[in-house]
């Protein structure tokens, strides 16, 4: 079973991704913002990571090249949850090692087509 990672400091997200996740088959860890997401992984391996930008503590950008430094998620697609629709924050994003982007409000079925994607499956 393939593991993914979601870091969201919104409850409401994170648990509406695990359901539809977790029905889809895949087991779900979250991480409440980008320093707890570390803890979290911390000895473990995920298939991808899914993860907000604007959060408290460490945000989703630096979380993203935080994960880039360990060797277990050098190669790990990592998708951005994001409101954002301004190319600089996707470009940095692209630069830190982001896979690609998920626009919120987001519809589960298209978020399931790009994890699939993402993931081969």
């Amino acid at each position: 079973m393939k593991k993914i990672l979601i870091v969201d400091d919104s409850r409401t997200v994170r648990e509406s991704l695990k359901f539809f996740l977790t029905e889809g088959g895949y087991e779900v860890i979250e991480g409440t913002d980008g320093q707890d997401a570390l803890n979290v992984v911390t000895g473990q391996n995920c298939d991808l990571v899914i993860t907000d930008v604007n959060m408290p503590n460490m945000d989703g950008l630096t979380l993203i090249s935080k994960l880039r430094q360990m060797k277990e998620f050098k190669f790990t697609p990592i998708l951005v949850l994001t409101t954002e629709s301004q190319q600089s924050i996707m470009e940095k994003g692209k630069e830190l090692g982001a896979t690609g982007w998920i626009v919120k409000p987001f519809d589960n079925e298209k978020v399931m087509g790009v994890i699939r994607k993402v993931l081969g499956d």
